[in-house]
Order: C-alpha cells, then structure tokens, then sequence
C-alpha cells in the first residue's frame, strides 16, 4: 500500500512539472515572430544607397578593357566578381560614352577609349548587378530563396525606374554617364560585344 502511495505521489511531481514546462501558444503567434526577409527593400537601399557610395571604387570601363587584354587572368582574379564557382565572373564598371545607335532592346555606346560596349533597356535580368556590387555576403541569406529574390527586386528597379527616364530623353549623338554590370567568360573571353546590365544612367548637358 505504502508502495502505491509512493508511486502516486511520483507521477502527480512528474505531471506537474511536465505540464509547467510546456508552454501553449497560438500558431499565429508564431508565425508573427519569424522575420520575413524584405527582398525589395534590400534591393532598394543596395541599388540607391549603398552602391553610388561605393561608385569611387568602381573602375573605369576602357581600363578594364585594357587590363583584360594585358593580364585578363589577373584582372579576373581581382576585379571579378561571382557568388558561385566557375569561369564567369561580374565586373563593375563606369564611365562616360557617346550614344551611337538606339533600338528596342540596347543602347549602342562609343567610349572615351574606343570601345563600343551596349547598354541593356529591355532584358535587364540575371545576377550581373547583385553579383558585381561586392556588397553581397552569403551569410546574410537563410536560403537561396531570398538571395534570388534580391536579384529579381534589383532587375525590377532598373526596368522602371532607371531605364524609362533614360530611354525617353536618350538621342543619338548624346553623352551618358553610366555605372552597371559587365558579364565575363574567362574560359572563353570575349571582349566584343560586351553589354553592360545598368545601375545608373545620366544623360550629360
């Protein structure tokens, strides 16, 4: 008998310190505390704010070219850019260049240096600009959904709000100052026609 009091008692300390230990919340609740990554917003104060800071670090694009043509092994290794393994590489780049020809889907540009790189207007897309920027660092990202979804956020600024303006008052014979993102294969460079995916365009008086 005193065997069974002892084992009762046992189980009422264990239920009592089980049901203590628990803690019930709603599912709502739960859901409010998980922090939903802002793709657009990221992408916002990156192509806004954070990039025209760093604009003064950004190298020509005619000395690109020709550090390219020098040493392109060198040039990839420290001026590429690329958040994956592989041959491809990002390269951030600006300077100042002649419109030469305009169509639907690219500006044809001649810059101080010779070189006759186009500006994408139409199929602006990809991880050029993301990836080119230096400004990504993967730990920042829980998972490759939002790190994607920077890439689209950043391509979708550019369509609306870089590219129109640009578009409507850009003319033939027409100076513009661009800063964007140049996409390379350094298994198979190629240095002719090169297009360049734009951060900011300035059409120059």
């Amino acid at each position: 008998m005193k065997k069974g009091i002892k084992y009762a008692i046992l189980l009422l300390i264990i239920v009592f310190l089980g049901y203590n230990s628990v803690e019930i919340s709603k599912l709502s609740n739960l859901k409010a505390s998980v922090k939903v990554f802002d793709a657009k917003a990221f992408a916002k104060d990156m192509l806004t704010k954070k990039l025209p800071r760093e604009a003064g670090k950004v190298i020509e694009y005619d000395e690109l070219i020709k550090q390219l043509k020098a040493a392109p092994a060198e040039a990839f290794a420290k001026k590429g850019r690329a958040l994956t393994l592989g041959s491809i590489r990002f390269f951030m780049v600006k300077g100042i260049a002649e419109i030469t020809a305009i169509d639907e889907n690219e500006v044809q540009i001649l810059t101080e240096g010779n070189n006759q790189p186009s500006i994408a207007i139409e199929y602006v897309f990809g991880n050029n600009l993301r990836d080119a920027s230096g400004l990504i660092d993967l730990s920042d990202f829980d998972n490759t959904g939002d790190l994607n979804n920077v890439s689209s956020e950043i391509n979708k600024i550019v369509r609306t709000e870089v590219v129109p303006p640009f578009r409507s008052s850009a003319k033939v014979g027409y100076k513009v100052e661009f800063l964007g993102a140049i996409e390379l294969n350094e298994a198979h460079l190629n240095l002719n026609n090169i297009e360049i995916m734009p951060a900011s365009l300035k059409i120059l008086p």
